[in-house]
């Protein structure tokens, strides 16, 4: 095990830390994390195409939709509405960056949401 300095948490108060965080807080930040990820992916941020590449944004996509479904009956509407529209949108983002868009029900997360239409 590593050595703790005065800028690392030990162990203890990490462990302690997460413990106080509401599950519900803690599946929200994951799922914004996967939307910037997938995001950046996608080429649409500031820099573009620079850090584009479809093949990881389908899988983070798809790692988000799953995420969603899964948890949809555990967070409340007020977080999951706002986190569905972000996914739709980064799903009909991947189909219009692809060359050759995926058919209707097979593009990234589709599995979990149904076809996804402009």
């Amino acid at each position: 095990m590593s050595e703790t300095s005065p800028d690392t948490p030990a162990y203890d108060e990490m462990t302690r830390d997460i413990a106080e965080v509401p599950a519900v807080e803690v599946i929200v930040t994951v799922a914004v994390n996967l939307m910037s990820a997938a995001a950046v992916k996608l080429g649409l941020t500031e820099e573009g195409d620079k850090y584009k590449d479809l093949d990881e944004a389908r899988k983070l996509v798809t790692a988000l939709a799953g995420l969603l479904d899964a948890s949809t009956t555990e967070i409340s509407s007020f977080h999951a509405a706002p986190l569905r529209d972000g996914l739709k949108s980064l799903q009909l983002a991947f189909r219009e960056a692809s060359v050759v868009p995926d058919e209707p029900g097979q593009g990234p997360g589709e599995k979990y949401t149904g076809p996804v239409y402009g």
